[in-house]
């Protein structure tokens, strides 16, 4: 059963600053040891303070993307505002769960900031049940080694420029210490005012 998640490989981690929060994934595409592409996205953004990472399956992830979207545009029709980021986390574990006899195998990283620009992050299994975290959360096939170098470079309330740096390093070290992530990697660094996206080089094999 885990092998299907980690079929595609990916490496995923989101964390929070002062009034801002980052998540990061790896770039790599693979069919087990065999590397298809080396600019996958893993990362999207469903509006500009909410952003989604779906790491494990490829196809998978792709599906439930488009699933997400399609619900998030209805409830920006019929609400006529953007989705919170715990109403948001909400949809995507109902929507797992909806499926748990036949999962989307996928371990989704859901970040953004709520109201009075808190930051929100959490993660959640194949079939939906949350955890939520107050500094970091991480997913994929690397998340053993991002447990640790998250545990031991995060400090509370960076600013944005460190943030960027300690998830950048975190996620880099990390991707070296598992053969089926790497390939450099995608950051999104999210305050109020501005997002910035930035790729990383990382190792090439």
């Amino acid at each position: 059963m885990m092998q299907i998640f980690e079929y595609n490989g990916s490496a995923l981690v989101a964390m929070v600053g002062k009034n801002c929060f980052a998540i990061a994934s790896d770039r790599r595409l693979g069919v087990q040891l065999q590397t298809i592409a080396t600019d996958f996205q893993r990362i999207s953004k469903i509006h500009d303070r909410v952003f989604l990472g779906l790491s494990g399956l490829a196809t998978d992830a792709q599906t439930l993307y488009q699933r997400l979207v399609f619900r998030h545009k209805l409830y920006q029709l019929r609400e006529e505002r953007d989705m919170k980021p715990e109403t948001f986390a909400n949809l995507v574990s109902a929507l797992l769960y909806e499926k748990r006899f036949g999962p989307y195998f996928c371990q989704p990283v859901i970040a953004g900031l709520g109201d009075e620009d808190k930051p929100f992050i959490c993660t959640m299994d194949s079939i939906g049940a949350k955890e939520l975290a107050k500094d970091f959360v991480v997913a994929g096939t690397a998340s053993d080694s991002l447990y640790g170098a998250c545990e031991s470079m995060f400090k509370e309330d960076m600013e944005p420029e460190e943030l960027f740096e300690t998830v950048s390093q975190a996620l880099l070290s990390s991707v070296d210490r598992d053969c089926l992530s790497g390939w450099g990697g995608h950051v999104y660094v999210v305050t109020p005012t501005e997002v910035k996206e930035r790729i990383l080089k990382g190792r090439m094999d």
